[in-house]
């Protein structure tokens, strides 16, 4: 006997971090929702496989490797030398555990209907979802069949695997099987120079790992402003990192020594412990069924959706890294809160363009708005206040010397139009730069504000003056 069909207004298929707050802001507006999770582990990527376990390992890294003291005189907590991988993992799976704990938590008191298994169409309204075992299905192996008369795909995206690269043979890792090595490698490399490459690079190399990040391009991060780009990468080098540009694996083998061996099209090789593989990701979307319900999609399976995140379907939506760029948690939130008002509460709103950009390499980079690059092609005339953490107090304090705060301004009015960070804290200390944006503030709101001392936060007000004095002609 088929199971009967359960109704809603919103079913929801993805329980990550676009789906989570899909189901929150759906039961804000006191309507029926069903979310269904294809893993037992509620959060998705963000929670599981990407954004909070890489953060995790990240500052486990810095802890573990003394790198947090950076040059305080005669002070040395360096563990490198005794640390295992039960010490780098063990606060990883401690954080990630704590988490899925909570997310389910919430949405039983938010009283959303949590169903765990494969979700595919049956038609444009209908979902049959196969519980997976472990679930809290009451009909083992019976399809749940689902209708709703919203649904938001938040299904999310996977690493894209390159058939050159023997996954699952000897130490090749992609993003998401990186995090179940067994030890810690003393060589590595890291294929891709983008965010997770060069994240994970940075980690490992914290940890004492000779790294190595190999990438056909000849720029790292080139979304960044250059100048920031060119600083990260010489602050990546003095930590132990070689990159190699312009350069293509054309194959990897396994050795009998375990070791992995990278032959390049330059005719080079490179033999490391491990490999880890950041091609890209491709979205979660094959599974689905997509036909059934005319919902289009395009390369690597990307749903495309309109201002409201809507597919070519108007009853569905989709948000997050399912429907490709930026792909952040932040941002995959954000979509999902404004497709849940449009579905469920009638309104219309758009994101703010001005998306901060957080990398959490060593040091941390964030960005938001313009690049000096953008600015000359729009032929806006700029001006740059600039200042270094070691020309600030609480930047001398913690001892890091690469930071720096990098802000461009419209020459006209000194309207604040980017910000860029490098430096410990950059992540956060963007937002600052995000709320004078977003009021279409000017640099003299810095001159003029108050901050506390010692504090990063007074970065702002040395860089907006510097570029008040050059517009003045006092520079």
């Amino acid at each position: 006997m088929p199971n009967e069909t359960k109704k809603y207004d919103l079913v929801i298929i993805g329980g990550g971090p676009a789906g989570l707050i899909a189901a929150s802001s759906a039961r804000v507006l006191h309507k029926t929702v069903a979310l269904v999770n294809c893993h037992l582990d509620l959060g998705g990527a963000g929670v599981n496989t990407g954004t909070v376990p890489s953060k995790t390992l990240r500052e486990t890294a810095l802890a573990l490797s003394g790198l947090k003291s950076r040059n305080l005189y005669g002070v040395d907590l360096s563990l490198r030398r005794e640390v295992n991988i039960s010490d780098f993992l063990g606060h990883e799976q401690s954080v990630r555990a704590g988490f899925n704990t909570a997310l389910l938590k919430r949405l039983e008191m938010q009283k959303a209907d949590v169903f765990f298994g494969t979700a595919s169409f049956v038609d444009p309204h209908t979902i049959s979802v196969l519980p997976i075992p472990g679930g809290d299905s009451s009909i083992a192996g019976e399809p749940i069949i689902l209708r709703g008369e919203n649904i938001l795909i938040a299904t999310g995206s996977s690493p894209v695997r390159p058939d050159l690269f023997p996954f699952g043979k000897g130490e090749v890792y992609d993003s998401d099987t990186i995090l179940k090595l067994d030890r810690i490698p003393k060589t590595m490399a890291a294929i891709g120079s983008g965010v997770i490459g060069s994240e994970y690079g940075c980690t490992f190399a914290a940890l004492g790992a000779k790294v190595h990040i190999v990438d056909g391009r000849d720029k790292l991060l080139p979304f960044l402003d250059h100048e920031v780009s060119l600083a990260l990468a010489t602050a990546m080098e003095r930590t132990g990192i070689t990159f190699h540009w312009n350069e293509k694996v054309e194959k990897c083998e396994v050795l009998p020594s375990g070791e992995v061996m990278l032959s390049f099209a330059s005719g080079t090789s490179l033999t490391v412990d491990a490999v880890l593989v950041a091609a890209g990701r491709q979205s979660n979307t094959e599974m689905l069924n997509l036909p059934a319900a005319g919902v289009a999609t395009g390369k690597r399976g990307i749903i495309a959706v309109d201002d409201q995140f809507r597919t070519n379907v108007p009853h569905i939506y989709a948000a997050g890294d399912v429907i490709g760029f930026p792909a952040l948690a932040s941002t995959s939130m954000e979509q999902a809160r404004r497709a849940v008002d449009h579905a469920l509460g009638g309104g219309e709103s758009k994101i703010s363009p001005l998306l901060p950009n957080g990398i959490y390499t060593i040091p941390e980079v964030s960005m938001i708005g313009e690049t000096e690059e953008s600015l000359k092609t729009q032929g806006i005339d700029y001006v740059v206040g600039r200042t270094r953490y070691d020309a600030n107090a609480r930047g001398r304090i913690i001892g890091d010397q690469d930071g720096f705060l990098k802000l461009l301004f419209r020459r006209d009015n000194l309207k604040l139009v980017g910000v860029h960070v490098m430096g410990e804290l950059a992540t956060e200390i963007v937002h600052i730069g995000l709320m004078a944006m977003l009021t279409g503030s000017s640099a003299q709101i810095f001159a003029e504000a108050c901050f506390n001392v010692p504090t990063l936060g007074m970065l702002y007000k040395t860089a907006s003056i510097e570029a008040i004095h050059e517009v003045s002609g006092h520079a």
